[in-house]
């Protein structure tokens, strides 16, 4: 067993129909995890590598509820990813006040929602324990999306005080903070812009987007016992944006 092989832990992933949800239920498949795929009911749960499917959503709280008791019936998760995240409003002139409550719940309420209800039945297990929760550098700085941004910020808080309180049980919790992901949060913008994305890799030292492979590589090391002293922390998958202010280099040369 190396130190990024899962062991048949039981994962659950939340988001896991989407572009990052895929590659992180096809990494941690390939690591070992009994993935345990959770989307919205419609989103494609079938890739291979997929042992156990729930279909909820989490601005529903009674079916956040029910979600959580299906899944510990089959014995509580030693790894939960917090992925599932959505936006729409980029800018604080498209926010409206239906927007604020929809994206707090589909960005931080529902998954805090979630991850209270599976913690009890992980403090008991032995070995590795580990939630990791996809932020965004949207959550320590201001790129645009304001209620997003507010969620992210929370769900940053949020896994803090599980590291705190919980790491007595030997349960660790981190975050990773992706920027810019090609995904298709980007298509109606792309609609409106075809250049979009090659304006916006201008802004990163590394010239481009990070990958959905790259943000599940990144928290399928923090969910490993390749990361046991590691809690608390927020990994930047960001392909240098936080580094440094690399447009305002640009204007100085």
């Amino acid at each position: 067993m190396t130190p990024l092989d899962l062991d048949g832990a039981r994962t659950v992933i939340t988001g896991a129909g989407g572009h990052i949800g895929q590659a992180l239920t096809r990494i941690f498949a390939e690591a070992g995890a009994r993935v345990i795929a959770c989307d919205v009911a419609g989103a494609d749960l079938t890739a291979p590598g997929i042992t156990e499917r729930h279909h909820f959503d989490l601005r529903d709280p009674d079916a956040v509820v029910a979600a959580a008791d299906a899944i510990t019936a089959g014995g509580a998760p030693q790894i939960v990813i917090s992925n599932a995240g959505w936006t729409r409003a980029d800018t604080m002139d498209e926010v409206t006040q239906d927007i604020i409550p929809d994206e707090m719940d589909r960005n931080f309420t529902g998954a805090a929602r979630l991850t209270r209800a599976l913690l009890p039945g992980m403090r008991d297990l032995p070995g590795n324990r580990a939630f990791v929760f996809v932020a965004s550098v949207n959550g320590l700085t201001h790129h645009g999306n304001p209620p997003y941004s507010a969620a992210k910020a929370a769900l940053l808080a949020w896994m803090r005080a599980i590291a705190v309180e919980e790491g007595r049980y030997g349960i660790r919790a981190n975050a990773v903070a992706p920027a810019s992901v090609r995904t298709h949060a980007w298509d109606y913008r792309l609609e409106r812009d075809p250049s979009v994305i090659e304006r916006v890799s201008k802004l990163y030292p590394l010239g481009r987007l990070v990958t959905p492979d790259e943000v599940a590589r990144s928290a399928l090391f923090l969910a490993s016992p390749m990361a046991s002293g590691i809690t608390g922390s927020t990994l930047a998958v960001d392909a240098g944006l936080m580094a440094g202010n690399l447009p305002f280099l640009d204007i100085l040369r």
